[in-house]
């Protein structure tokens, strides 16, 4: 897999026969979910059709971040950070998390003045948050001297982790408090009685259950189809650099239109653009287009639009199978796709433009990952109304990776019964078919 390398996870072999709460997608959300359900006792089953952690869960940026979000993730990304805080000691295993503050950059008067009535969100939140401009700024960013900039919204609070070793993490310390871990394991569909969940067949057998989460990311839409559950989705690819070690860069994560760049634990860095990303044009590009059409509107000039293969591949994915034959899940394991050299490479030399101590460093690895997203860009953390024992949690375009252990608490109380740890109000399913539509909030 030309990926990241990801911390690897063994598989368990003998699938169970039962267990409470069966789990699909070992990415951060699955593997959050899996272990909150399991820390309240409950019997867990995490299946994985790939390996743990090897889709957008590994390949993001890594920030951890509460700055620049829509308002309505800001409830649930404040106990993220919580999260985030006491993860290592609470799991055993480093995350590679440390609060190294992210600055968002602001090119002109315009942009300082949007950041700076954003950062009146957080007034309710005990989050530090500051406009920094001139002598302020350069203290906090150090030889950017070439950086032409307003100002920037400083968050010191906000930090960043290590996705290649995160997800690995959560699910292992799932499994040490009881939970299954099944790897090369796709689930195929759901199986009922009497309208609601009763179990799931996977490639390898059946396992009774009372509740299903799917947290399937770019994979869910498709999932759902046999259960004509309408689940709006579409896929970005996103492109990112990591470098070799280099020594001098910055230490916080830094935002701006044409990079975005965040140190890594191994004294690298990782780089991508700061809004350019890839539409491929497929079927469900029209399907879903009308519930779409608002966030391509406000999104159009961070998109690069194309028709290629990808139309074909999916053109043939059929939107229902029996359960007793391979799905499509089984052919295509892990979505790894061909990143952009173009976009990359520019973003590169925008940042060595700005820090010139980036002018001879090495490009270690590329690879692109795709961010699946909602047509307002809020994830959807839900209860199925017209499938009861199903929950869906996913939709994080791209905000995914920090606020993930939150979604997973905030999954194990919807299936538990538990009282929320925010409203769910603004993640539900049903939002994409009640009349109310959603759209992304400008700005985010």
């Amino acid at each position: 897999m030309p990926g990241p390398r990801v911390v690897p996870v063994q598989g368990d072999e003998h699938l169970p026969e039962r267990v409470d709460v069966v789990v699909i997608g070992g990415g951060i959300v699955g593997a959050s979910t899996a272990l909150e359900l399991a820390e309240r006792g409950l019997t867990v089953a995490l299946c994985e059709k790939g390996g743990i952690g090897h889709e957008q869960s590994s390949r993001n940026w890594g920030w951890v971040r509460i700055s620049r979000r829509d308002p309505r993730e800001l409830p649930l990304m404040a106990h993220a950070l919580n999260i985030w805080g006491d993860l290592a000691a609470r799991i055993g295993k480093d995350v590679g998390y440390t609060r190294a503050g992210i600055l968002f950059t602001c090119a002109d008067d315009q942009s300082y003045a949007e950041h700076e009535r954003w950062k009146a969100n957080l007034d309710d939140y005990p989050v530090r948050a500051r406009m920094l401009s001139g002598s302020d700024l350069a203290a906090v960013l150090p030889g950017a001297e070439r950086l032409r900039i307003k100002g920037a919204l400083y968050t010191p609070d906000d930090g960043r982790a290590e996705p290649q070793q995160a997800a690995p993490a959560i699910a292992e310390a799932a499994r040490a408090k009881g939970a299954m871990i099944f790897t090369e394991c796709a689930v195929r569909g759901i199986e009922r009685a009497a309208g609601r969940v009763s179990g799931v067949i996977t490639e390898r057998g059946a396992i009774a259950c009372t509740s299903v989460v799917l947290a399937g990311g770019a994979w869910s839409s498709l999932f759902c189809s046999p259960l004509k559950v309408h689940l709006p989705q579409l896929k970005v690819l996103n492109s990112v650099i990591r470098t070799s070690p280099l020594q001098g860069g910055p230490e916080s994560a830094i935002w701006a239109m044409d990079f975005a760049v965040r140190r890594r634990q191994d004294g690298g860095y990782t780089v991508a653009s700061g809004h350019e990303n890839i539409a491929d044009i497929v079927p469900d590009s029209f399907r879903y287009a009308r519930q779409f059409w608002a966030a391509l509107q406000q999104e159009h000039k961070s998109l690069s639009f194309r028709l290629g293969q990808r139309f074909f591949q999916e053109a043939v994915l059929p939107k229902r199978w029996a359960l007793d034959e391979a799905s499509p899940f089984e052919y295509r394991r892990v979505l790894d796709p061909v990143p952009s050299i173009r976009q990359t490479n520019r973003a590169l030399a925008s940042l060595t433009n700005a820090f010139p101590v980036f002018a001879n460093v090495r490009i270690a690895q590329r690879w692109g990952g795709m961010i699946d997203v909602t047509p307002d860009a809020v994830p959807v953390i839900s209860a199925v109304d017209g499938v009861p024992g199903f929950f869906i949690a996913t939709g994080f375009s791209g905000h995914g990776f920090g606020i993930g252990p939150a979604a997973g608490r905030l999954m194990a109380n919807l299936v538990t019964g538990e009282t929320p740890i925010v409203d769910p109000q603004a993640f539900r399913l049903s939002r994409f078919s009640d009349g109310s539509s959603p759209r992304p909030i400008s700005g985010f």
